[in-house]
């Protein structure tokens, strides 16, 4: 597993590239969406390639699909590995979900059943990416709007049980916990400290669109007051791992996300740059 805290990041969006490339911002590292680049030329590869040069990056998938029955795609495993080789990624992450069955790709994050079978089925799958992959494979919680009738266990100890049992990293979405829990009516707090917090490599912050009777993960605003407080909970029991704040849609100035991303600094304070200190050297 990635040990060392990559600091604060941010995600890697076109609308920046050209920012980036020609004023070198003082941000630890950026995350790019794998799809994003996979098969791209011309000037996104040839920013993305200057870019990793010089700044540590990490890949964040929405392919992957390691929840669904259809078989992996070796081809997109195959893809992905290149991608990662060349531009030196710390790790490989994706989410806990299935995209699609029967070879029709929704496009959609959908939640997977909490049951024995769907964990056993799951951490076969994730073995074997990361083999494929010869680097850890991060999983990270989604969001989700609905839940199967038929789930025996909590989303946490789901969550917990595929990292112990696969080996895997977790990708924690603080924000994805708050918004799954509005929408289901657990205790997020519960949720963050029931999850094996070693196992931790990444936190996800992010923006979120309250509408009264539900939440939607929206990433188009920033970061709400509970969500940086559940934060503060989670790096408080994982000690110092990578922060990376999301914003995919109304993507304000660059200036702006260095604003927002400061405040995450802020929440943890002063003794997590001392305890990365310890850890990384």
């Amino acid at each position: 597993m990635p040990e060392c805290d990559l600091g604060f990041g941010l995600g890697l969006r076109t609308p920046h590239l050209r920012h980036v490339l020609t004023h070198w911002p003082q941000v630890d590292w950026f995350e790019l969406i794998s799809e994003n680049f996979l098969d791209s030329g011309g000037y996104p590869r040839y920013a993305l390639d200057r870019i990793a040069e010089r700044y540590p990056v990490v890949m964040h998938g929405v392919s992957l699909s390691i929840g669904s029955t259809d078989p992996l795609d070796r081809d997109y495993l195959g893809r992905l590995r290149h991608l990662a080789t060349a531009t030196g990624a710390r790790w490989v992450s994706d989410h806990i979900c299935w995209t699609g069955v029967a070879g029709l790709n929704t496009h959609d994050l959908l939640p997977v059943p909490f049951t024995e079978e769907s964990l056993a089925h799951m951490v076969r799958r994730v073995r074997t990416v990361q083999d494929f992959l010869e680097r850890p494979l991060v999983l990270e919680n989604p969001s989700s709007y609905a839940e199967f009738t038929g789930s025996v266990m909590s989303e946490w100890e789901f969550v917990s049980r595929l990292a112990a049992e696969s080996g895997c990293g977790l990708l924690l979405d603080v924000n994805n916990v708050y918004v799954s829990s509005v929408n289901h009516g657990f205790d997020p707090e519960a949720y963050v400290r029931a999850l094996p917090h070693d196992r931790v490599v990444q936190i996800h912050l992010a923006g979120h669109t309250h509408l009264g009777t539900h939440v939607v993960d929206t990433h188009d605003q920033p970061v709400a007051d509970p969500v940086w407080r559940l934060y503060r909970l989670a790096t408080s029991l994982t000690g110092p791992v990578a922060t990376l704040l999301e914003w995919d849609d109304h993507i304000p100035p660059f200036p702006e996300l260095l604003d927002e991303l400061a405040k995450a600094r802020r929440y943890t304070g002063a003794a997590r740059d001392e305890r990365a200190r310890v850890l990384c050297g």
